[in-house]
């Protein structure tokens, strides 16, 4: 069986600027603008979801091991929500405080504010590697239901605390790199996340997904989810026609999808829970890294390239 860790973060391993700089552009556009100045250099990020940290079956120790990697790469870190369980609040239909949270907060008469402390404490010493930390359905169930945003209050103490700002995102949204290399020249590439819907299906993990939300995100050279606790990577190739001096061409370009996991076990040993009852699997626990760097291609071309690996 996995296990699990109540230990914070408490402390930074790192206070070096990452190579990288954020700026927000609207409430789920965001834009990182970094500096590449060989092609053997690369730039790192962690693509993280469901990490349901305040749930007793998240695995923090998994997570710190993750966080402070991210910070010895210098990389950055984009979380696609759910990063709270939250499921413990007065109202919620799974309410159960010994099943679905933590005994920190079991016993916290500010049940909300309690998640939001021990959350900001533990993230605050990575805060200069958030990009962006978006919303899942487990943030925004609290928001209809008791008209709190759990994510803008838990960047708005991680931003107090650590005094760099750090970034809220959508359920869905765009980061949009920008890379300068040498003098003069610069590329550009997009990133889409969102968090997902849908129950994914045990056989297809949520891969029929791929080429559905390709069809209306043309212009994303990377998808990114979660929602549904599966990990893989996937990539599918686009045909564009493209115009570049004045002469016509068709350009086959590469766009990745990507599925993050989870931080939280729920599968355990398989003895039981809600997870076992209903016949879910096992599911693959952590992050992805998502490796940017810039690829030579005929003549003085140039063009960002995303290699990605399993973070576990």
């Amino acid at each position: 069986m996995r296990t699990r860790s109540t230990k914070r973060a408490t402390r930074a391993t790192s206070t070096a600027e990452p190579p990288f700089r954020v700026e927000r552009k609207s409430r789920n556009i965001h834009v990182v603008e970094t500096r590449i100045d060989s092609v053997n250099d690369s730039r790192w990020f962690l693509l993280s979801s469901d990490r349901h940290h305040d749930n007793p079956h998240s695995d923090h120790e998994l997570e710190l091991k993750h966080l402070r990697e991210a910070q010895e790469r210098g990389a950055g870190v984009l979380d696609a929500g759910d990063l709270m369980c939250a499921m413990g609040g007065k109202f919620d239909p799974r309410m159960s405080k010994h099943g679905v949270t933590r005994p920190e907060h079991a016993l916290a008469n500010d049940y909300f504010d309690s998640l939001v402390r021990h959350a900001a404490d533990f993230y605050a010493p990575f805060a200069r590697n958030f990009v962006v930390i978006g919303r899942g359905n487990h943030e925004t169930a609290v928001t209809k239901r008791h008209e709190t945003d759990l994510t803008e209050r838990l960047c708005e103490r991680m931003s107090a605390i650590a005094g760099v700002p750090v970034h809220s995102g959508g359920y869905g949204g765009w980061v949009h790199f920008v890379v300068r290399y040498g003098p003069t020249q610069v590329y550009t590439a997009n990133l889409k996340y969102f968090h997902g819907s849908g129950g994914g299906g045990i056989m297809s993990m949520d891969t029929l997904r791929v080429r559905r939300i390709a069809s209306w995100t043309p212009d994303a050279d990377v998808i990114v989810g979660g929602h549904t606790h599966d990990q893989w990577m996937m990539s599918v190739e686009r045909e564009r026609l493209k115009r570049d001096s004045g002469d016509y061409k068709v350009e086959i370009g590469t766009q990745h999808h990507v599925r993050c996991g989870t931080y939280k076990d729920e599968y355990g040993d398989g003895f039981g829970g809600f997870h076992i009852e209903r016949g879910g699997p096992p599911k693959s626990l952590g992050a992805v890294w998502m490796r940017m760097f810039l690829q030579s291609m005929p003549g003085e071309r140039k063009r960002i390239a995303f290699e990605f690996t399993r973070a576990s």
